[in-house]
């Protein structure tokens, strides 16, 4: 079967303070429910953030290396019908801030979406990551492992083990070369070759996805951004970090391309053995980026995953009558 990528344009910016709102040019029917605008004051953050619909259960997004929140606007809508979905764009990424300083490790990422999480009091949290930002979710759930925050996790094509680094990162991570190369190298034809390289059907990818990923390159401070943070992409302690992740005893979902050349399957089928109580669901005829690849297919199944564990939770709820002893 053949993937569908999403062709409406991504977005128009409006900046207020440190922090970036986005509005999205959509049809109706395409359009979430859009929440009232955060106030600045309620970060000191360099992210950008995005919130959409309502509810007590919070769904956070995390995209990947070189990415934005983009990757996500095919779920958004329907996510946004029954949670609070927050939709990140990294420190360096998209429309975030891209400060001159050296903090753009994984463990300086996970820092930064923590405090977010504490600043505004998450809970019953989802979090969601695709690629590094799968990677950075699981750093995210150590942190809150003693917080009771964290309900459950949804990795795409995660980063977490010792592996070959694509070539795209590898080539971003050689410093003065790197920036050189960005610098003169055509944009959309260097983002169009990475995303031809990264799906399983490479026609399908098309000119709005191309512009909506080339738009932070044409920034040199976010190009210094992504090399800093290709350049820190492994972290020094991953052998320690990996050990630590059956720590992480929440409800998993693993959602995986079959023909993943990133992130390969044998990744997906380690966390499947390392963590407590995760579930692998593997999509054919798609690569490293199922929500855009399979933007129909891959958000069932996140729902049905979603839904599965809301009801289970209902189950065990005491105030649940069926889960009460009989007088």
């Amino acid at each position: 079967m053949a993937g569908r990528w999403c062709n409406f344009p991504c977005h128009e910016r409006a900046v207020v303070g440190s922090v970036v709102l986005r509005s999205r040019r959509m049809r109706p029917q395409d359009r979430p429910h859009v929440s009232a605008a955060p106030e600045s004051a309620a970060y000191d953050l360099p992210l950008y953030v995005e919130q959409y619909g309502e509810g007590d259960r919070q769904i956070m997004l995390l995209h990947g290396f070189a990415a934005n929140s983009c990757t996500w606007r095919s779920w958004i809508g329907a996510l946004a019908k029954e949670h609070r979905v927050w939709s990140l764009e990294l420190k360096g990424h998209g429309s975030a801030p891209a400060p001159p300083d050296d903090l753009y490790s994984p463990h300086d990422h996970a820092d930064l979406v923590h405090r977010l999480i504490v600043q505004e009091d998450l809970r019953e949290l989802t979090l969601v990551g695709h690629s590094m930002g799968g990677g950075i979710a699981l750093l995210v759930a150590l942190q809150l492992l003693e917080e009771e925050r964290l309900e459950r996790l949804v990795l795409v094509s995660s980063a977490a083990y010792p592996q070959r680094l694509p070539p795209f990162v590898g080539l971003a991570g050689r410093g003065r070369l790197s920036e050189w190369g960005l610098h003169l190298f055509p944009k959309r034809l260097l983002i169009r070759r990475v995303l031809r390289s990264v799906v399983f059907d490479r026609d399908a990818v098309t000119e709005a996805q191309v512009a909506a990923y080339a738009e932070p390159f044409y920034s040199k401070a976010h190009r210094t951004a992504l090399i800093k943070t290709a350049v820190g992409i492994v972290p020094p302690d991953l052998k320690k970090f990996t050990s630590r992740i059956p720590e992480i005893d929440v409800a998993t979902l693993l959602l995986w391309g079959k023909h993943d050349r990133v992130v390969p399957l044998d990744v997906a089928e380690r966390l499947l053995a390392a963590l407590p109580r995760a579930q692998l669901e593997v999509m054919e005829d798609c690569g490293h980026v199922p929500p855009e690849e399979f933007p129909k297919e891959s958000l069932e199944i996140v729902l049905k995953f979603l839904r599965s564990e809301e009801e289970e939770k209902k189950q065990e709820s005491p105030q649940n009558p069926g889960t009460q002893a009989p007088a």
